[in-house]
């Protein structure tokens, strides 16, 4: 099974995993990247720290951050499978990065955010 990896110290995300899991028809494995076996999932904790993260089932495929909001979306189903490839389209995916980044950014005043949600974007890239 696909895996989500997220971040559990972060209100927001929580919010939006169980946003998530309410909504969609399929949702993958999610896990809490502090609960996490990362080196089995390839992944590194700044990488975690920073976005979220997709692993395919054989890890061999990881996409990050919108991406990963994407493969989610095509996914889960229903309406949200067309949400998804329309993230992926060519014009529309950079303008979904600089949206996620945003919101990575600024996360901690999104609602249900908390000031453990902050990250300290001039450390971590």
């Amino acid at each position: 099974m696909n895996t989500l990896i997220y971040d559990g110290d972060c209100a927001f995300c929580l919010r939006c995993v169980q946003w998530m899991q309410k909504h969609f028809k399929r949702v993958p494995h999610i896990v809490a990247w502090q609960q996490a076996d990362l080196a089995h999932l390839g992944l590194t904790a700044e990488q975690c720290q920073t976005a979220l993260q997709w692993v395919s089932t054989d890890s061999s495929q990881i996409l990050s951050a919108h991406k990963a909001v994407a493969r989610v979306c095509k996914d889960a189903g229903s309406w949200i499978t067309v949400a998804g490839y329309a993230l992926s389209l060519p014009v529309v995916s950079p303008i979904a990065g600089v949206v996620y980044r945003w919101v990575a950014r600024n996360r901690q005043k999104m609602p249900g955010g908390t000031a453990a949600c902050a990250i300290d974007f001039e450390k971590k890239i």
